[in-house]
């Protein structure tokens, strides 16, 4: 905790240093720590924006080199009694617009953390267990945050995409977006769609959705 709060500024200080819980800690103490022990990769209130690039806050973020997984604990006063049905919705929205973003919602109650911890402990290890596995068999190769970000872009988009696309997505011109491209194609993260001799354009591999996980 000191460290987070060492690193940080502003607000995404200040929203640690007052909005880390008993209930959150808790949840360290009595899920997190005994099933892992390590908090490498695991930030907490760790802010990230919603589709109208408004920011909030989740409990804890985990972020392991191969995935993304939110983590939240939720009392019952808070989360349920205290919310209108507009906020609700909202709550709803958020966790579906993060998933499609990539990340992974794991909610447990205030009252399972403080009276059922194995339970909540053997829910994150179904969860976040067989990540970790394919993270121990899959290919030891490291991809730079953009190689990563180009990837999930053309898994989510499914079919083939233009080389063109992808340029104007990520607001970068062709020269710029082809050297990512070609070492995603080189690792056979990528597959290159050739009009004769011409390669224009990429579609991911199965093989991608190990770096995406």
């Amino acid at each position: 905790m000191s460290n987070h709060v060492d690193e940080r500024t502003g607000e995404r200080r200040g929203r640690l240093v007052r909005g880390h819980r008993h209930a959150e800690k808790l949840l360290l103490e009595q899920v997190w720590w005994p099933l892992f022990g390590s908090f490498e990769h695991l930030h907490p209130e760790y802010e990230v924006a919603d589709w109208n690039r408004k920011s909030q806050f989740l409990d804890f973020a985990f972020l392991p080199p191969n995935g993304r997984f939110g983590i939240e604990c939720d009392g019952y006063q808070s989360h349920v009694k205290d919310m209108d049905r507009e906020r609700f919705s909202y709550a709803l929205n958020r966790d579906t617009y993060l998933t499609g973003m990539g990340w992974k919602m794991i909610h447990f109650s205030f009252d399972d953390v403080q009276n059922r911890p194995e339970m909540c402990r053997m829910l994150l290890q179904l969860v976040i267990g067989p990540h970790m596995l394919r993270a121990l068999d899959a290919d030891t190769t490291t991809l730079t945050p953009m190689e990563k970000e180009v990837l999930r872009y053309a898994w989510r988009f499914g079919a083939s995409i233009r080389t063109t696309e992808i340029a104007r997505h990520f607001d970068l011109n062709y020269r710029t977006i082809r050297k990512p491209l070609e070492r995603l194609s080189s690792l056979h993260l990528l597959e290159p769609v050739r009009r004769g001799s011409y390669v224009v354009g990429y579609t991911a591999t199965e093989k991608a959705l190990e770096f995406l996980l």
